[in-house]
């Protein structure tokens, strides 16, 4: 594209986002008051439960005093949302800090809260003020909902467990089932109604109960779970992706199609068609709605190492109306995909190794006729477990003779790097490499490493890729 339409583009693109954003991103900060009781000082701090910043402060007070009153200013761009209060308090003076956590809904409404932090979710000793809405109205629609799914889950367990569904008897729970099932749905559509001024009511949507065809067998039932599950869900409706539930409520449509996969090969094929499917029922909604979703499943796919799956997302990306924040990195991937495979030469590493040595893969030089890469962080759990796995394993005397194990290092802050150090004294014999810039390095764009573990079987001698296992498991299977 030349420069001066791809600038036009561009400028068309952040025009589009600008309108489409929900009007509360422009809109005011709004305060959280906090009364702080019943313990000598705590630390408090709000964690957004979505978006870029999810479990992360975005605003802290330091050691706010018992009997104080402290105001948390939260910044327009996350509202409203689903937030953490966390209270990191003192019973006294000399006690170590504990940690407390209160589930709160910030709208449009300044917040005014006396918290004892030792019982935070306590309503005898935590509350709101009296005129407060968000919280008040989605702990009313929650305390009643439990009510109205209570009969409704005691006709599902018998429909699902029943051993004569042939009979008279269970037809009629099913039509049983379906009247409740509607008066249940129209009683969710309800309180939208009544509370549609409240971001809380966006949350109600997520309780809606999809038809299920219960005449069928089991397979049957859960296709027909899978068909009607976006039947109740607005996809126009932008401020769903500020909701945790909506994550959670796509996770269960996930794992509708897991259930039906018994290998991983029908895993990577059943998971991209659910991609298609719910990509395009949100593509007929609000633009950021089709970005979260496309965004949804690329960490899905990256995660979960699905190939397939990443190129169910390539054409989205040439659309303008689907405001994806994962743009770059699926292009990234792609490329990857296209350029570093099987039967390739691995890219150059050129790096300083842990004892100041400078290291070039192309001079690297071993016995063994297998060079394995591992790019790892020390304080990523999955790379833990395979490297607990894979170590011991190299260390094996048959094993020895056979691979040399080059491990690269994306941890960049102080605290991965002071983790990298303590780790590697216990991985003796292996080559330990760290790139400076993590994720952002040279090494790590030129082997297109978007996440962590990611291993490659490399031939020493000729430096050719002979495989890319996504697992331990799966690596063991290229050294009989």
């Amino acid at each position: 594209m030349p420069p001066k339409y791809f600038f036009h583009h561009l400028l068309s693109t952040i025009f589009l986002i600008v309108c489409l954003l929900p009007v509360s991103v422009f809109g005011q900060n709004r305060s959280v008051t906090i009364h702080l009781r019943g313990v000598a000082e705590s630390n408090i701090s709000l964690l957004p439960m979505s978006g870029p910043k999810q479990f992360k402060p975005v605003v802290e007070l330091k050691a706010v005093k018992n009997g104080e009153t402290a105001t948390l200013v939260v910044p327009a761009e996350y509202l409203p949302g689903e937030f953490v209060l966390r209270f990191d308090y003192k019973e006294k003076p000399e006690s170590t800090p504990y940690p407390s956590e209160k589930y709160i809904l910030i709208g449009y409404q300044a917040i005014e809260l006396w918290v004892h932090p030792m019982y935070a979710n306590n309503p005898d000793s935590t509350r709101f003020q009296a005129n407060e809405k968000e919280n008040a109205a989605f702990a009313r629609f929650s305390e009643e909902n439990v009510r109205q799914k209570q009969k409704i889950g005691l006709l599902q367990q018998f429909l699902m467990d029943y051993d004569q569904p042939e009979s008279t008897f269970y037809r009629q729970g099913i039509l049983e089932y379906e009247n409740r099932r509607q008066a249940y749905n129209h009683w969710i559509n309800q309180k939208i109604n009544e509370d549609s001024s409240l971001f809380a009511s966006v949350l109600y949507r997520f309780s809606y109960l999809p038809k299920v065809n219960f005449s069928g067998d089991e397979r049957e039932r859960l296709l027909s779970l899978i068909d009607h599950y976006f039947d109740g869900i607005r996809f126009n409706d932008p401020i769903m992706i500020r909701t945790a539930q909506m994550n959670d409520w796509m996770n269960a449509y996930v794992n509708l199609h897991g259930q039906m996969a018994t290998t991983v090969a029908l895993r990577d094929s059943l998971i991209p068609a659910a991609a298609y499917k719910a990509i395009e029922k949100a593509k007929a909604g609000h633009p950021l709605v089709y970005g979260w979703m496309v965004d949804y499943f690329y960490r899905g796919f990256e995660a979960n190492d699905i190939p397939s799956g990443m190129k169910v997302l390539e054409p989205y990306l040439s659309d303008p109306a689907c405001l994806t924040t994962k743009r770059m990195e699926i292009e990234r991937r792609l490329k990857g995909m296209e350029t570093l495979k099987t039967g390739t030469k691995a890219p150059e590493i050129q790096l300083t190794d842990s004892e100041n040595h400078p290291f070039l893969l192309s001079r690297f030089k071993t016995d063994a006729q297998t060079i394995i890469l591992v790019f790892w962080s020390a304080d990523c759990s999955h790379c833990q477990s395979t490297i607990n796995e894979l170590y011991p394993w190299s260390l094996k005397d048959a094993n020895r003779k056979k691979v040399a194990v080059v491990a690269i290092s994306l941890d960049e802050t102080d605290t991965e790097i002071m983790a990298w150090d303590r780790k590697i004294i216990s991985l003796e014999g292996w080559k330990h490499l760290r790139a400076a810039e993590g994720i952002n390095s040279k090494v790590a764009n030129d082997y297109f490493i978007l996440a962590t573990p990611v291993m490659l079987v490399v031939d020493a001698l000729t430096l050719e890729i002979r495989a890319m296992p996504s697992t331990f498991s799966e690596m063991l299977t290229f050294f009989p």
